[in-house]
């Protein structure tokens, strides 16, 4: 119960602190709230329905790339994931910087070795992310594979 009552104040604290620093810059409280909410910055809104790439709180995340350039699954994972590296770079980040990658694949029998030998090669080995990778319908035929990633800013 101490422990908590401590942490308690010395939340308290931290956040008066802040608010004095917003208010001597002469923020008001509205300014102050909206403040926060634009920490979220959101870039490609060309797409009606999705940003291509959103960073909050020191993470890029970029929507779900796919490329239907490539007839094989080697080229369209090499398309995907040059796509990849320039919203990562777009958004000041690279590979070595990721957290997360999620990889669809339609055809995962057929399809999971050639992705994987595409991925591995652009991998930075010494900065791999968590990965999780399943097996899904695609939006259109043509399209093999989609890759969702995350990284740190830092």
């Amino acid at each position: 119960i101490q422990i908590l009552t401590l942490i308690k104040f010395i939340n308290q604290i931290m956040f008066s602190r802040v608010a004095l620093h917003l208010r001597a810059a002469g923020a008001s409280t509205t300014q102050r709230s909206i403040r926060h909410l634009s920490s979220i910055k959101r870039m490609g809104l060309d797409n009606p329905n999705m940003s291509m790439t959103v960073v909050h709180n020191g993470v890029v995340y970029i929507s779900g790339q796919v490329d239907g350039t490539a007839s094989d699954i080697e080229g369209q994972t090499r398309d995907v994931l040059a796509k990849v590296d320039a919203l990562l770079e777009g958004a000041g980040t690279d590979k070595s910087k990721l957290l997360t990658s999620s990889i669809w694949v339609k055809d995962i029998q057929k399809d999971f070795k050639g992705m994987n030998g595409v991925w591995n090669q652009w991998l930075d080995p010494n900065n791999k992310p968590v990965r999780a990778t399943v097996e899904a319908n695609m939006a259109t035929p043509a399209l093999l594979v989609e890759i969702q990633v995350s990284a740190a800013l830092e």
